[in-house]
């Protein structure tokens, strides 16, 4: 798929104003931010196959990227997250949102290639600073630093949302928490998604 630009990109990444990239970002893009999608439509600045990767951004030129709901979307996701580190500043951050296994919406997508969990991101992340239960690291090079994660719960019903307010608030106390949600809950109080910030992390050891 050839890649169609309807804005100067050029000028815009040589502009002092900090770069926002939003993948996947439909019709609905916030302001000020640059709009990817594999789709023609309104508030589209690039269209472009993500599966194919970001070739249209130069190494280390964004500050922030953002998707919502795209990942679970994606068939290669190692590839795309390695396209996300190459693009992203040495201080720029990702700020993604995937439905976590749980949600029982997840299902009904006929378009969804992948689900996600608590522990998903940390195969990417250096071993010594994992969660209290440990995943492999030894799958890819990718490493990530996650900044913070939470589970997000919702509900459609206006008289549980009282209730999802209050489990958000709890289960992201502490990870402990979240792990022994996942662990024992999951199922009983389903989990809508989960919200997570990372940067790149090219020297595993080094995290604060």
């Amino acid at each position: 798929m050839d890649v169609l630009t309807k804005i100067n990109l050029s000028q815009i990444l040589n502009d002092s104003e900090p770069i926002i990239v939003e993948l996947g970002c439909g019709p609905k893009k916030k302001p000020g931010r640059i709009g990817v999608d594999k789709i023609d439509l309104p508030n589209v600045d690039i269209i472009a196959d993500i599966e194919e990767g970001l070739g249209f951004l130069p190494d280390n030129s964004v500050d922030q990227i953002h998707c919502k709901s795209l990942l679970a979307h994606i068939e290669n996701l190692e590839g795309l997250l390695a396209e996300i580190i190459r693009v992203l500043k040495k201080n720029g951050t990702a700020h993604i949102f995937v439905p976590h296994f749980s949600n029982p919406y997840y299902y009904s997508d006929y378009t969804h290639k992948r689900f996600f969990g608590l522990y998903t991101f940390y195969y990417f992340v250096d071993s010594q600073y994992q969660l209290k239960r440990k995943v492999p690291v030894f799958y890819t090079s990718i490493r990530i630093r996650i900044l913070s994660q939470k589970l997000k719960f919702r509900s459609s019903v206006k008289l549980f949302k009282p209730c999802k307010k209050l489990l958000n608030w709890f289960f992201n106390l502490h990870t402990n928490l979240q792990e022994f949600y996942e662990e024992n809950l999951c199922y009983a109080l389903p989990c809508y998604g989960i919200e997570i910030v990372f940067t790149p992390d090219e020297q595993p050891g080094n995290q604060p």
